[in-house]
């Protein structure tokens, strides 16, 4: 089976550092599927889940991203995001919490540096959500 090393990387800590043979990443064109040997690319990333398949593994590792960049080489991919969380450390109650309190926060806003901060917490929070909607879908 051929593998890519996969490094996923947010502000505060090393996510995922280790092999993949396919990954799905929510980029703003839709979700880009990479397998080993992909041509380069760079992407932007938008909130949504990304899924790795990892060797000898039977469920995919899912890690919220509220966005970043992407890079592809043939034998890595690196991801850089905003904010990440994997799927195991996730709570439906406390995305949705967050969610609201981010909208919240949107709309009371007094300054640019506040409203930045509202909208980096509703895209971590979609992003959650939407991977949360993936593992109640995708896993029985």
């Amino acid at each position: 089976m051929s593998t890519m090393q996969v490094e996923v990387v947010s502000n505060e800590e090393n996510i995922y550092s280790g092999e993949a043979s396919f990954v799905v990443v929510p980029t703003l064109e839709g979700e880009l599927g990479i397998y080993p040997r992909h041509e380069p690319i760079m992407s932007l990333v938008r909130p949504g889940a990304l899924r790795l398949t990892v060797p000898d593994q039977k469920e995919e590792i899912l890690v919220a991203v509220s966005g970043g960049v992407l890079e592809v080489q043939p034998s890595k991919l690196t991801l850089l995001a905003d904010v990440a969380v994997r799927s195991e450390e996730m709570d439906q109650q406390r995305a949705e919490e967050a969610k609201k309190a981010a909208e919240s926060g949107i709309h009371e806003a007094k300054d640019d540096v506040s409203l930045a901060k509202a909208h980096v917490a509703l895209a971590a929070a979609i992003a959650q959500l939407k991977t949360l909607d993936y593992l109640r879908t995708h896993r029985k």
